[in-house]
């Protein structure tokens, strides 16, 4: 019975745990143990796997601590203060603008600059401010974040999007459906189209109300207490997030184009040796538990793959089917959902579900672009509303900074209602009337 399969199990308690605000890790730490109790693990195998697993993610989680001073560093010297500065003067009282400016630069972080969510930590802290001011609900900026985080690595063959997409082909490729990379965005789009309409009723119908925060102090300062002109601290200090850029670029790594950045920060004394532990217990603050919870995300996806349930989950998914396309691409899309929701990476659920979806489109006469779409769809949904997803857990590290967000109800419900709702129902139409 599907819903007696470990990985369902586990799921649904850690969405469970999230959703009476029991702390991640805790929720994440315990939907582990419940997966592995369910799958005849013992608990203390339980564990050894998931700290065995941690290291998945350990590039990540030292990415985003590293990020997270770098942000510190740069609200120090008020260069993200100007940049807000800037913005507000653009937008004005128009909130409208501004979520679709937000939704602009999240955008161009997958793409044309490559940092991922780098940005967040830098950016949105200083704006909140702003936010207070122009009313703006918290829960709009995490929707705006998570489309600009998400919808360009599905559709666009351009930075992110190029590593899902050629994932994908990939995969589909090992499983005895060949298609190009490169025609991968042209089974894709349709989940574009669905994310636009879910973030046009975030942004214009759902979070269009005022909502009132206060004025609470912001890590690293705010942009009322902030220099207004540019000063040799702030071009020293733009070299610095060039050099980052160059470094990510040429290495691959995150960790290393933070460090780098910091490095220069250091060595042009942009950033005080009497102000580096302060930096860095600023880092530690703003991104630390994000860095733990990718960590345990890691472990706790590493406890799913190894009790088998995913491969028994996605086959029980044939055997229920039967000759149906309706109900095969709708379990195919659930499965993806809850694999997601659960492993908390869409780059990373593809490989596991390409292997039995393949066959499984085959046999009941799906084409290869509606397959490609299916796949793409089932490994993206539930990564806007997992808890331990970065396209969640960056807007929270960003619109918390003065403690007024939180995670699950004003990011994760959110974000989940928003896109995981408009994707599945397009990738449905794609697969069945489309491809």
């Amino acid at each position: 019975m599907i819903l007696l399969n470990p990985v369902v199990i586990s799921v649904i308690v850690m969405i469970g745990l999230c959703l009476i605000n029991l702390n991640i890790v805790l929720a994440l730490l315990l939907a582990a143990l419940a997966g592995g109790l369910a799958a005849g693990m013992s608990i203390p195998a339980t564990m050894g796997v998931l700290i065995s697993g941690m290291g998945g993610n350990a590039e990540t989680a030292l990415a985003y601590f590293l990020l997270g001073t770098f942000a510190i560093a740069i609200n120090k010297t008020g260069l993200a203060s100007i940049a807000c500065k800037k913005i507000a003067s653009m937008v004005g009282e128009h909130k409208i603008m501004l979520m679709f400016l937000i939704a602009l630069i999240a955008c161009i972080s997958g793409t044309v600059i490559p940092v991922h969510i780098a940005f967040i930590p830098i950016l949105i802290p200083p704006l909140l401010f702003l936010f207070n001011k122009l009313k703006v609900d918290r829960r709009q900026v995490a929707c705006a974040l998570a489309f600009g985080l998400k919808c360009p690595y599905i559709t666009l063959p351009i930075g992110y999007g190029l590593i899902f997409q050629g994932i994908i082909a990939a995969e589909m490729g090992r499983n005895g459906m060949e298609i190009a990379k490169g025609s991968v965005p042209a089974y894709t789009w349709v989940i574009g189209i669905g994310m636009i309409i879910g973030l046009l009723i975030a942004v214009f119908i759902t979070y269009n109300r005022p909502r009132h925060y206060e004025d609470k102090p912001i890590i690293g300062g705010s942009a009322e207490d902030m220099p207004s002109t540019f000063t040799k601290t702030h071009y020293l200090t733009m070299v610095a997030i060039i050099a980052a850029f160059a470094a990510q670029l040429w290495s691959g790594s995150m960790p290393l184009g933070a460090l780098v950045a910091l490095l220069v920060m250091i060595v042009t004394g942009v950033l005080k040796f009497k102000d580096i532990d302060e930096s860095f217990l600023g880092g530690l603050e703003i991104m630390g538990l994000i860095a733990f919870v990718m960590l345990i995300a890691a472990g706790y996806g590493t406890v799913l793959r190894e009790t088998k349930s995913v491969e028994h989950l996605v086959n029980s998914v044939v055997s229920l089917v039967g000759g149906s396309k309706f109900w095969g691409a709708f379990l195919m899309l659930a499965v993806g959902l809850l694999v997601t929701m659960g492993i908390g990476t869409s780059f990373g659920t593809v490989p596991v579900i390409a292997a039995i979806y393949c066959p499984l489109a085959m046999q009941l006469g799906f084409s290869v672009g509606a397959t490609a779409c299916l796949i793409a769809a089932a490994g993206a949904l539930g990564d806007a509303g997992s808890p331990a997803s970065d396209t969640t857990l960056g807007p929270t590290a960003g619109l918390n900074a003065d403690g007024q967000h939180n995670h699950i109800w004003d990011t994760c419900v959110p974000t989940f209602l928003h896109y995981n709702i408009p994707i599945f129902i397009a990738a449905m139409v794609g697969a069945l009337v489309l491809y």
